[in-house]
């Protein structure tokens, strides 16, 4: 027979287990970019996106020629808009990447960086910041938290 007192712990426990983060995209605790070469870089990866609250955790993952342990740091940087229309002035910082990685967390939530047009870019160095050897879209700048689309 069961017990009145197992009958609310049951109940507690199927409550509880509704309450976690959303199974669907636009609800999903990570997201992840990838990251396209540009410039002839030869530089190429993914950058995973993992909602921690109200800031996200930015994780870069970087394969190429200058994604060595000789390579110089290179500046990484969340900016408005796409790799195509990129705003050049950085919305957010990341640490910069280092023999091919990178972990930074940004005072963003993930479903505003989703919803809104953002991008991850990461440059050549920091002498050579004007150049772009990468590149990802991170939203589509509308409201339904898809993916990249540029």
């Amino acid at each position: 027979m069961i017990s009145k007192g197992t009958c609310v712990i049951v109940g507690l426990v199927v409550l509880a287990a509704g309450c976690g983060s959303g199974g669907n995209s636009s609800g999903s605790g990570e997201l992840t970019v990838t990251l396209g070469e540009q410039n002839g870089s030869g530089e190429s990866g993914t950058a995973t996106l993992t909602r921690e609250g109200d800031r996200t955790r930015v994780v870069i993952d970087l394969q190429g020629m200058s994604a060595t342990m000789a390579s110089p740091p290179q500046p990484a940087h969340i900016h408005k808009g796409s790799c195509v229309d990129l705003d050049p002035t950085p919305a957010y910082a990341l640490s910069d990447v280092k023999h091919g990685s990178s972990t930074s967390t940004v005072d963003a939530k993930l479903d505003d960086l989703r919803k809104g047009a953002f991008a991850i870019n990461v440059h050549k160095s920091t002498s050579e910041i004007q150049a772009y050897v990468a590149c990802g879209d991170i939203g589509s700048g509308e409201s339904d938290g898809g993916g990249s689309r540029y």
